[in-house]
């Protein structure tokens, strides 16, 4: 565990997982071990979404490669390569063609393995700035490499009724349990706040869009996205790419406030 602090805010970091986030004494970020999800934040890269329907293939301009849901990044652990008192970077390497093992094998999948054929580094850094939490993705490799990315993040609910803000919509939990495990799609949406016992507030940069998922009344995963998967069907999927330039950034800013 590694912890982050500044006056009344304290982050904790778990081999590049995101397991807390207190500001006066209020924690934000879903507890492992709660019901809901086994986890407390995940990245979706290179792609997000289901693939089980297209046979666990995506296609991309090198040939088919074999995907499991939300992509093959989070299988691969986070090495920690700087660390200050308001500073944490981690970062994921990944050769052309290597399989990884794939931990929804078999009882969710029928893919021992996944393989990606373009080479890439992908770094997470956190920033701690008074009662401001910084996200920073930064990822390199090969020109014109396909991708899309989505950020997981899940959120502790105090309350019966919280409710989600997006521009001038108000979406209800409900709303959110109703639709499942396709997620509440939130499009051209840069800022959500979720207000609750406490409100916070979820701005970023480069991703352009929100999905909201949970099965539970105690948790709801606020994503920023790249691409909504839903919107085409999983042989698709290669729709929702974009593809690498020299390199990309994407920034999640986590603001919690009284």
């Amino acid at each position: 565990m590694i912890e982050l602090k500044n006056k009344d805010c304290k982050v904790g970091m778990d081999a590049g997982e995101l397991v807390s986030f207190v500001y006066d004494g209020h924690e934000f970020i879903h507890q492992k071990g709660s019901s809901g999800w086994g986890s407390s934040d995940t990245e979706m890269f290179p792609i997000i979404g289901p693939v089980d329907k297209a046979n666990f293939r995506v296609q991309t301009p090198k040939g088919e490669a074999i995907q499991d849901q939300h992509g093959l990044l989070r299988q691969i652990p986070y090495e920690l390569i700087l660390q200050t008192e308001s500073t944490g970077v981690f970062a994921k390497e990944y050769t052309a063609g290597t399989k990884v093992k794939n931990s929804k094998y078999p009882v969710k999948s029928t893919e021992p393995f996944m393989d990606w054929p373009y080479s890439f580094r992908f770094e997470k850094s956190f920033g701690l700035k008074e009662r401001t939490l910084e996200i920073v993705f930064r990822i390199s490799g090969e020109k014109g490499m396909p991708f899309m990315l989505g950020y997981h993040p899940a959120f502790k609910l105090h309350s019966s009724n919280p409710t989600i803000i997006s521009n001038d919509q108000k979406i209800s939990l409900d709303e959110v349990l109703a639709v499942g495990s396709r997620a509440f799609q939130v499009p051209n949406c840069n800022s959500i706040t979720l207000q609750d016992e406490k409100q916070i507030t979820i701005e970023t940069k480069g991703f352009g869009h929100f999905m909201c998922w949970t099965e539970v009344k105690n948790m709801v995963c606020i994503e920023p996205i790249s691409f909504y998967p839903y919107a085409v069907e999983q042989k698709d999927l290669d729709k929702g790419f974009q593809y690498l330039k020299d390199y990309a950034e994407f920034k999640v800013v986590i603001k919690p406030s009284f």
